[in-house]
């Protein structure tokens, strides 16, 4: 794949960073006239742009991936991130983070992916877990395919019994109440959102900075159960889409909010932590 152009490169990474990886169609559009871009030539760059984001210490492997929303009309970057010294199985790959990203941030679907390479099993599988997988089509550098080729006799949720998808899953609703003070508004909203028909674990996380500024994440499970994504995950892969690095900022407090009775993250996200020295930020909380 042909490098873009410096100028472009900066100035979609430029708008991503501000914007948490999250790019309207009609802002692509603008971008693509002013710099006179294919519809080919402007996924390329984008990612391009997407990959800058991958934190990658051990393969040393950057991924881009777009996750593009046909009713929302807004695309989602995702890059790959790892954590040194720590299990491999607690990476979170770019395929993810674009879900993610489009899930936290207001996507109705997810209509198509564009990954620069071919999505490995893991991913797959991950993607098995939308509402739209039977009709998912996958754009790589070699040609447009789809999840149904990339994946067939697939294993998913209607094979346990669960009617629920991730984007069309049933939101956890619950009675107004008064929160503990480390449990903010928006953290509860995450929690109540989160996926996890198969452990029924609600769980949301925040990262505060001493700025003030926030990022969330929640729990989003897996029929295979190993490609879920844990809201710690969640969380730190919306902190790389906004360009920032947890070791690299001024955190205020790491609050882990799960159901009580059900909890089983707190020691996944230690184990996380642990490769920024950071488990004494994490606040754990369960309630009812």
């Amino acid at each position: 794949m042909a490098k873009i152009e410096p100028s472009i490169k900066s100035a979609l990474t430029q708008y991503a960073t501000a914007h948490r990886g999250i790019i309207s169609y009609s802002q692509l559009t603008q971008y693509q006239n002013r710099f006179n871009l294919s519809d080919l030539e402007l996924e390329a760059a984008l990612l391009e742009v997407a990959a800058e984001f991958a934190t990658p210490p051990i393969s040393q492997f950057y991924v881009g991936a777009i996750a593009w929303d046909d009713k929302s009309h807004q695309a989602f970057l995702g890059a790959n991130l790892e954590f040194s010294h720590q299990a491999l199985s607690l990476v979170v790959h770019a395929e993810q983070a674009a879900i993610n990203n489009a899930w936290l941030n207001g996507a109705i679907e997810i209509s198509k992916m564009t990954i620069n390479a071919a999505p490995c099993g893991f991913c797959r599988q991950f993607m098995n877990e939308l509402n739209t997988a039977k009709k998912l089509e996958i754009l790589l550098p070699t040609g447009k395919t789809s999840l149904c080729d990339l994946l067939p006799t697939s294993f998913g949720p209607d094979d346990l019994g669960n009617s629920e998808k991730l984007f069309s899953q049933t939101h956890h609703l619950a009675e107004d109440k008064a929160l503990p003070e480390l449990i903010s508004a928006a953290l509860y909203h995450h929690y109540l959102s989160a996926y996890c028909p198969y452990t029924h674990n609600q769980s949301a996380v925040e990262i505060k900075l001493d700025s003030g500024e926030c990022f969330y994440g929640r729990y989003a499970e897996n029929a295979a159960y190993n490609p879920s994504l844990s809201p710690l995950q969640s969380a730190l892969s919306q902190l790389a889409m906004s360009g920032k690095v947890l070791s690299e900022v001024n955190v205020a407090g790491i609050t882990l909010l799960e159901k009580q009775g059900f909890a089983n993250q707190l020691q996944v996200s230690l184990a996380v932590l642990q490769a920024y020295n950071a488990e004494h930020l994490l606040t754990h909380i369960e309630i009812e």
